[in-house]
């Protein structure tokens, strides 16, 4: 296509007007134009041409405005008869031929537009020039560390397990959240050594904090680094090792030598604009397409991330060994007039305001609107006998229905009357949490002043700074804020088991393993036998598969628990799903419908539409093939809240 420039005499290439000299080269731009999805041809200025290769950024003509885009074809043959306009300017380096391809890949994956993933892909500043080659080894030369520095760890540990990860392919190792991750990414810089100098290794971080600590890290130990996004072009010449956070996934190596993903369970690494894509399926993807072993490290590995590699795994003692004490305290049986707190935590809060260096943090991680409806005569929670999922109490609008509604399923649509599975009752009560409520609590209990740490500017300025008390009260950002803790309190952990989405389970133990590793660095003393510290859990589902995977510090326990019913429900991994919505929700979805195959299958209401699809392939395949109508319009594959 020739840009909007009308058809000429002569096709062919034209005279660059600037210069009056002759361009004999062609290439393809994809404009940097979110709405635009079409590959356009520009003849290449003499002047330019040294400048130009696949990926570099330009700047064109396009419908009468100039604008940024990328080289996607080197040499390309335009339309006959029609009169090509020049490149204006390159702008600088841009991704590498094989990010580019990558790209490619997924905005198929995630159904969406190559611009968004080259803008991630590119440098946030111009980039001219290229630093020179790089060592591929330890800088021996540069000072006394002859190597990296080992990691020490007892038999059995990381370090053993550190060079199966990465044998070849990709695995997924899981360690305990108090363990080392370092001898894995000791093991991934190793690789630079005897490879050509355009190979590079990948360390990604879910945080950009942790990511620097990385590369401080790997720094000390001799290795030369590159930290994104600052360090982009030394990235781009290669012979590094590239430590970032989510967008560093796309980091300019023109190949990889070995790739980790830390804490790959992590939501972090998850896009939530679209295309939403998740970092560890894009390094995973890359490392084979480049022969690589790549690492995908986790405390608590997903089944869609144990459905991507082999597993490595520590020594059932060493495992032990990194997670804490995780005393789970079961509320069924309290008396209400209890309130938030039972015994044991209110026991928690007051050791920690009557001493000297102790913390205390007390999670309420309940945001937007969610409720848990609750039995008035037994406290039990209202769950779906089909998936497990929290029941919501909903108006019915059939006719002749309860006046009282009906229990509705969020997550696989079930329904029943509003009576409680367990005894009979018909008293049900929804349960609301807020960490102001909980802050008034707990300062009348410790009669202490108390800190909150959570998404809310105007909560936290009510209480004073949190590194300045011993009683923390906040949301699931405490865990990320807090650097030290010597107990962690769920008040009222039933709000993340029974969550509306099927991967409440594992990301109820992400939870707790966060709360592990923080827990990990407790200053108190300990038994010398597990790391120090303690979580208590408090909940009404003692026997839930994620609590009793950290109290048995064996993630295995959950896996084996949900890997039937996702396999009977078709969901991911044994099935690939996508949602619709916005106000072109309804259209589009329609089509789909016609367009599907077997085994696919479309539904929803109120601009919200869930696709279902055997696999991955399919699922993509068919909405890429599928012509969007205008009109705003959301497409998530693999969504995060689904």
């Amino acid at each position: 296509m020739n840009a909007g420039a009308p058809p000429g005499p002569g096709g062919g290439v034209e005279f660059d007007r600037r210069s009056g000299e002759r361009a004999d080269r062609v290439v393809g731009v994809v404009a940097d134009v979110p709405a635009v999805r079409k590959v356009f041809h520009y003849a290449v200025p003499p002047a330019l041409d040294a400048q130009v290769r696949i990926g570099t950024q330009v700047r064109v003509s396009l419908h009468g405005r100039r604008v940024g885009g990328w080289v996607t074809d080197g040499d390309a043959e335009p339309d006959p008869g029609l009169e090509l306009r020049p490149l204006l300017a390159v702008r600088g380096w841009g991704p590498p031929p094989s990010v580019l391809e990558l790209a490619r890949w997924a905005a198929w994956r995630w159904a969406g537009t190559l611009v968004a993933l080259l803008r991630t892909a590119s440098s946030p500043v111009a980039v001219r020039n290229l630093p020179g080659t790089r060592p591929t080894g330890p800088l021996a030369a540069r000072g006394p560390l002859s190597a990296p520095v080992a990691s020490v760890a007892p038999a059995g540990g990381v370090a053993a397990v550190a060079g199966e990860a990465l044998r070849q392919g990709v695995s997924v190792v899981r360690i305990a959240p108090a363990a080392d991750p370092a001898p894995v990414w000791d093991a991934a810089a190793a690789c630079l050594a005897p490879g050509p100098p355009d190979r590079g290794v990948l360390v990604l971080a879910p945080e950009s904090e942790r990511a620097a600590e990385v590369a401080r890290r790997l720094r000390v130990a001799g290795w030369p680094v590159a930290l994104l996004p600052g360090d982009w072009a030394a990235a781009r010449a290669g012979g590094v090792v590239v430590v970032g956070s989510r967008a560093a996934a796309f980091a300019p190596l023109p190949r990889l030598a070995a790739a980790v993903v830390l804490d790959a369970h992590d939501q972090a690494y998850h896009e939530e604009r679209t295309p939403t894509w998740h970092a560890w399926g894009v390094v995973a993807e890359r490392a084979r397409r480049d022969g690589a072993p790549c690492a995908l490290v986790s405390a608590c590995p997903s089944l869609e991330l144990l459905a991507t590699g082999r597993l490595v795994t520590t020594s059932r003692h060493t495992e032990r060994l990194g997670w804490p004490a995780v005393e789970v305290v079961d509320r069924r049986g309290d008396d209400p007039r209890l309130g938030l707190f039972s015994a044991r935590a209110v026991e928690g809060v007051r050791w920690a305001a009557a001493g000297r260096d102790r913390r205390v943090v007390c999670i309420v991680n309940r945001t937007g609107g969610a409720r848990l409806v609750v039995c008035s005569e037994c406290n039990e929670p209202a769950r779906c006998e089909a998936c497990g999922a929290a029941l919501e109490l909903v108006e019915d609008d059939e006719p002749g229905s309860s006046a009282r509604g009906v229990l509705r399923c969020r997550r696989c649509g079930a329904g029943r009357p509003p009576v409680c599975a367990h005894c009979g009752g018909a008293r049900l009560k929804a349960r609301r949490l807020g960490v102001a409520r909980v802050r008034k609590e707990v300062e009348a209990l410790t009669n202490a002043p108390v800190a909150v740490v959570s998404g809310s500017p105007k909560a936290e300025s009510d209480g004073p700074p949190a590194e300045d008390v011993a009683v923390v009260v906040g949301t699931e950002a405490a865990l990320h804020r807090i650097r030290r803790a010597d107990v962690v309190v769920f008040l009222d952990f039933d709000h993340e088991l029974l969550a509306p989405r099927f991967e409440a389970g594992e990301q109820a133990l992400a939870l707790l393993a966060r709360a592990a590793r923080l827990v990990g660095t407790s200053a108190a003393a300990g038994s010398g036998l597990r790391a120090p510290g303690r979580v208590v859990v408090q909940t009404r589902l003692p026997g839930d598969g994620a609590l009793q995977a950290a109290v048995r510090a064996d993630p295995g326990v959950l896996t084996r628990a949900d890997e039937e019913v996702r396999r009977q429900l078709g969901l991911p991994p044994f099935g690939a799903l996508a949602r619709v919505s916005g106000d072109a929700a309804a259209s589009y979805a329609d089509a789909l419908a016609d367009a599907s195959s077997d085994g696919v299958s479309v539904g929803g209401a109120d601009g919200v539409f869930t696709v279902r699809a055997p696999d991955h392939a399919v699922l993509c395949d068919l909405l890429a093939a599928v012509a969007r109508p205008s009109g705003r319009l959301r497409v998530e594959v693999d969504p995060v809240r689904a």
